[in-house]
């Protein structure tokens, strides 16, 4: 056996070793919150809870629902607090590989990327979830009473909160395009009318058909768009000037 199909079997092992350490984080995080499954739903489906009319509840209309449903939700947040484990035995796994000045640039965006992304959905939770559901709530028919499907409900909130979470990436994907050298800063300011149009286009498929939810997605894109061109002239280069022969 050749030294680099040596050196690619040892990179195997490790990586299996370290997904491995990763899933076993997940998987004891998952086991102590069990117990607190359904108290980790509810906080999950208090935004909806308070948008309903008084005395009205989320329903389930499988059998088994009420059971997995909560689990999924645990899980959820079980990866969220063994993401530190997660993201130091990636950084472990990848480190060695990268040269000092790419250690530099990578450590500061693997950590700002995750609490980015983690900002993405506390502020989709905190604001944006109990907006548009009291903002629905205001147009649904006095002849009707809402009760939510808790499957549903879960499949709706994933959806934003992962539309949330990379739409705070914006400035990390920003900053690697500018690092990279694929556009320059005076580029990514040129394209900003068209980021605006494209932002609201894509607000209007990912989120609920109605304004309210497609502006606080748009607008904090935008918003972000420019944190990236901010932070982007401090990771680039100035062009160098022309001289003249």
């Amino acid at each position: 056996m050749s030294m680099q199909e040596e050196s690619f079997i040892s990179h195997l092992v490790e990586l299996r070793d370290r997904l491995l350490r990763a899933v076993v984080a997940v998987v004891v995080v998952f086991l102590c919150l069990m117990p607190w499954a359904g108290d980790i739903y509810d906080v999950l489906a208090a935004p909806m809870m308070q948008a309903l009319p008084e005395g009205t509840k989320m329903i389930a209309t499988g059998v088994i629902t009420p059971f997995f449903v909560p689990m999924k939700v645990t899980l959820m947040v079980a990866f969220v607090l063994a993401l530190p484990v997660i993201l130091y035995q990636a950084w472990n796994f990848i480190a060695p590989g990268l040269y000092a000045h790419e250690k530099k640039l990578a450590l500061p965006l693997v950590v700002g990327s995750t609490l980015l992304f983690l900002a993405g959905m506390a502020f989709c939770y905190f604001f944006v979830f109990g907006t548009v559901f009291h903002f629905i709530a205001q147009f649904a028919p006095k002849s009707i009473t809402p009760a939510p499907d808790i499957e549903q409900y879960l499949a709706f909130v994933m959806t934003m909160f992962l539309a949330f979470g990379v739409t705070f990436e914006i400035p990390v994907f920003v900053i690697i395009l500018a690092k990279l050298g694929v556009v320059d800063v005076a580029k990514l300011q040129e394209a900003r009318p068209y980021v605006i149009v494209g932002a609201f286009i894509v607000a209007a498929v990912v989120t609920p058909p109605d304004v309210v939810s497609q502006c606080l997605l748009a607008i904090p894109m935008c918003l972000l768009y420019e944190l990236g061109i901010f932070l982007a002239r401090f990771v680039t280069k100035p062009a160098a000037p022309v001289v003249a022969e």
